[in-house]
């Protein structure tokens, strides 16, 4: 007899996995309060949001906690940082024990989110400025949406590399000056650098890697530890094109192929239906999708109308990259287990500790 733990477990995904299109109620609820009216009645709901975001640093994304703590005295928002690879099995968890107790969700992993929707576990709510976000970044319910956007870039460190002709496009980086000093996210370890690999290869074929082993690159885990391994003055290692940025620093410059392409990604976002704090979790969405909040981000803005960052042309014009692409490439999951043994069996397996918990 299965004991009765498992029995409820069971039961509990047993209640929320089954097909919704016959209970033809998806239609969602469309916000029309201003933000001070959801703000007071997130206060009256305990003041409490339970925010679980994708990242590979814990102190990642702590501009957010502050930032909406600061516009909304008397609300606490519990951020969680994690890898979406991790954050979405523990979802599943609390689905599975029908005890959900995150208010809000935002991971790279978005293939998960039409499974949610389809086992209905997401709430179909449309925050002001839903109907500005770009259209194939928005489910048509409203079960999920973008929430922010995430654009890679060439880096390399300039007192270490000076003087050097900017690398642009990725046969580039196979030049002798990059031999010892490019420092790399294992493809095998994260989906985005596993996609950063097969747009390039796809491209410029398997001699383009094997040209890029010979550079000796040194494979790290977490795609922000490039970016402090590049910074270290006691290292030597000095450029990287697996992490994001899209503006130069005093030390660091930064390029985009034109030629090839490169990595961009809008972060899906949503409410679970049994969310313990809906109200708060409304407030978090409507606060972050702000036109003043998107416009100070860093990269582009998921919704229309408002400005790319400076320099750069709206995400559909710039040459190099189709954000839309990564959530189609994402949903092929034996695809993606293909690559990743193959990168495996070329690098062996990552090595070292989370980057939530390495110390770089």
């Amino acid at each position: 007899m299965l004991p009765l733990l498992v029995v409820s477990a069971l039961a509990a995904v047993q209640s929320l996995a089954y097909e919704q299109t016959l209970g033809f109620n998806s239609a969602p609820i469309v916000e029309t309060r201003s933000l001070d009216e959801i703000y007071h009645a997130a206060l009256a709901e305990g003041g409490v949001v339970t925010f679980w975001l994708g990242g590979d640093e814990k102190g990642d994304e702590d501009a957010i906690k502050k930032e909406f703590e600061g516009k909304f005295p008397g609300m606490t928002l519990n951020l969680t940082t994690d890898l979406s690879k991790y954050h979405n099995g523990r979802f599943d968890e609390q689905l599975a024990a029908g005890h959900v107790y995150v208010d809000s969700i935002a991971f790279q992993t978005v293939h998960d989110f039409p499974r949610w929707e389809e086992q209905g576990a997401l709430l179909h709510y449309a925050p002001v400025g839903f109907d500005k976000i770009y259209p194939p970044m928005r489910d048509v319910r409203a079960a999920y949406y973008g929430i922010l956007t995430v654009g890679w870039a060439g880096k390399w460190n300039t007192d270490k590399l000076p003087g050097i002709a900017a690398p642009i496009e990725w046969e580039d980086w196979l030049r002798p000056e990059f031999k010892d000093k490019l420092v790399l996210t294992y493809p095998n370890d994260d989906d985005a650098v596993l996609y950063a690999f097969d747009l390039i290869m796809q491209q410029y074929g398997k001699s383009w890697f094997e040209r890029l082993l010979k550079q000796n690159p040194r494979w790290v885990r977490g795609t922000r530890t490039p970016d402090t391994v590049m910074q270290a003055s006691n290292s030597s290692w000095a450029a990287s094109f697996t992490s994001d940025g899209l503006f130069p620093t005093s030390n660091i410059n930064v390029s985009h192929p034109v030629q090839g392409s490169f990595v961009t990604w809008f972060q899906l976002a949503a409410i679970p239906k049994d969310a313990p704090h809906p109200e708060g979790a409304k407030l978090l969405h409507n606060f972050m999708l702000t036109k003043e909040w998107q416009a100070t981000r860093g990269s582009w803005p998921v919704r229309s109308d408002v400005e790319p960052p400076t320099g750069y042309p709206a995400i559909f014009e710039m040459p190099g990259t189709n954000i839309t692409y990564f959530r189609e490439w994402m949903s092929d999951r034996a695809k993606l287990e293909r690559l990743r043994t193959w990168f495996e069996d070329k690098l062996g397996s990552a090595q070292g500790l989370s980057p939530l918990i390495d110390g770089i």
